[in-house]
């Protein structure tokens, strides 16, 4: 809401409230704009963070599977029952599993921005 104020009464022409009215639309449309934006952001930032745990996640279940020589699905379970056990988040427990096998806490997504 915009509030306009004029020392006398009736102090705006009609051409006056007709500009008013125009740059409010333009400025309702670029704070529409601004806060579609700030919302693509957040959302390609909460899908980058995605894909990089799931990296990890499925490095670390790779190598479950090839220490206990199981299936992708029994080395996921191994690695949630560790989580839950732990009450550690599934990707902290999967970076500590790469930690211990490879020294490197950092698992780079394998994907382009």
């Amino acid at each position: 809401m915009v509030n306009l104020y004029s020392e006398r009464p009736h102090g705006f022409s009609h051409e006056d409230l007709l500009s008013a009215e125009r740059v409010t639309a333009t400025a309702a449309k670029a704070l529409h704009l601004a806060l579609k934006i700030a919302q693509l952001r957040d959302a390609r930032e909460n899908l980058t963070a995605a894909l990089e745990s799931r990296t990890t996640i499925d490095t670390a279940v790779g190598i479950i599977m090839a220490q206990n020589r199981c299936s992708r699905d029994a080395a996921f379970q191994i690695l949630v029952s560790a989580s839950s056990h732990r009450n550690i988040k599934l990707r902290a427990v999967a970076q500590g599993i790469i930690a211990h096998i490879a020294g490197d806490r950092r698992i780079s997504a394998p994907f382009e921005e």
